[in-house]
């Protein structure tokens, strides 16, 4: 294939003058994929991308064809591969990590806004390139100047929404990040406040300056009367709950009058809700459960503090005084809550087993897409395994009231 093929097909333009559907042009590109160069897989990105065609074997073959020929690609060229992925909603992890690490080797010769540009790409699919991200961290810090209020904002949701902090660097970077946001106070909108300060509380920081300025009426004002208000609400609700819940050294008796959000009802994993009544028998786990500050666990268990007896509702709701329970969250959770391709949780589910944690549970996350694989036999095996200690599951008068 030349290169004039794909530059020929590269637009809506092009195939609808041509009358090739797009299905024949795809067909055609596979049956030449022999005879790609490095820079026909490229641009087939674009080419894909254009028509809206999701041909995933080709993506596959082009995939490789990258990351294995890398080296001296330009990043403009891989910002448009990944733009591409993006719009057809095509996920290759070699493919991003193949990029990322690229990157990161040739990390100098790249200016810190279009290794941002590809940072913000990389949060689009939930993927966290642990070794670029804390390379970027250290250099934002040592180079504050490059920050500016669209930086800001988009640094803190890229490492808020992968859940990436580094311990060495975290202190600082915070810190730098911090600063940088409050000497922009006199100008940043309400929203991009909002949306700085929301991200910091997913990372379990509270910038007093910034935190106080979000707080006056006015903003809050602006926020629940313009812009996208649903947003705003459910942000508020975030800053709200973690003044609460979190080392907050302030605002604990802070009350934003907030509309309530918009939640919809939680329908628990029905594999698990069949597993759990053969494992512990009904009456021993609630399910659907909504708590306080808004949230929503899938099931409650209640045990003893060694975890070895799961006790009846009725029991530990009148009998066991509150210290000698252990409170079980179960939150069955798809892929999406973790960062693609590993089970690192993403901001928003870190910082949910972060406030269950402070409000007494102890978390229990089921993979959805696992449970699903299992057997039912497998299935209560696995819950079993999760919901009882070690030491108990090791000991040969663990009361597991399993019916199975």
């Amino acid at each position: 294939m030349s290169f004039n093929f794909v530059n020929y097909f590269r637009g809506n333009g092009a195939m609808q003058e041509c009358g090739c559907p797009s299905s024949r042009v795809v067909m055609k590109a596979l049956k030449e994929l022999d005879q790609f160069s490095v820079l026909n897989s490229q641009h087939m990105f674009e080419v894909l991308a254009a028509m809206n065609y999701r041909s995933v074997i080709l993506l596959n073959e082009c995939s490789a064809m990258v990351t294995s020929n890398i080296h001296g690609c330009p990043l403009k060229m891989l910002i448009n591969i990944l733009q591409s992925c993006r719009d057809l909603r095509y996920l290759n992890m070699d493919l991003f990590k193949g990029i990322a690490d690229y990157v990161a080797t040739t990390f100098d010769i790249w200016k810190l806004k279009q290794v941002l540009f590809l940072l913000i790409l990389f949060e689009n699919f939930g993927f966290r390139p642990v070794g670029l991200m804390d390379l970027f961290m250290k250099k934002a810090a040592d180079e504050p100047g490059f920050l500016n209020v669209k930086s800001l904002v988009s640094i803190l949701n890229v490492y808020s929404s992968l859940n990436h902090l580094d311990t060495c660097q975290a202190r600082e970077f915070l810190d730098v990040m911090t600063n940088a946001l409050t000497g922009s106070l006199h100008h940043i909108s309400s929203e991009n406040l909002l949306n700085a300060v929301c991200s910091f509380c997913l990372m379990n920081h509270f910038p007093l300056a910034p935190v106080n300025q979000l707080l006056q009426k006015d903003i809050i004002n602006e926020l629940l009367t313009s812009g996208d208000v649903e947003r705003n609400v459910h942000k508020l609700h975030i800053l709200a709950t973690c003044l609460k819940l979190d080392d907050a050294p302030y605002h604990k008796d802070i009350h934003l009058a907030l509309p309530k959000p918009s939640l919809a009802p939680l329908q628990p994993n029905a594999k698990a809700v069949e597993a759990l009544s053969s494992l512990l028998g009904e009456g021993y786990f609630s399910k659907s459960v909504q708590l306080p500050h808004n949230y929503y666990i899938d099931f409650e268990i209640r045990m003893d503090t060694n975890r070895s007896q799961v006790l009846p509702f009725s029991d530990a709701d009148v009998v066991t005084s509150a210290t000698d329970i252990q409170r079980v969250a179960v939150l069955c959770v798809p892929k999406s809550t973790y960062c693609l391709g590993s089970t690192h949780p993403r901001g928003f589910l870190a910082m949910k087993m972060r406030h269950l944690k402070v409000m007494g549970f102890h978390v229990i996350l089921i993979n959805n897409w696992e449970m699903e694989k299992l057997e039912m036999k497998d299935a209560v095996t696995f819950l079993k395994t999760k919901i009882y200690s070690t030491e108990a599951l090791s000991t040969a008068d663990v009361n597991l009231q399993s019916t199975c």
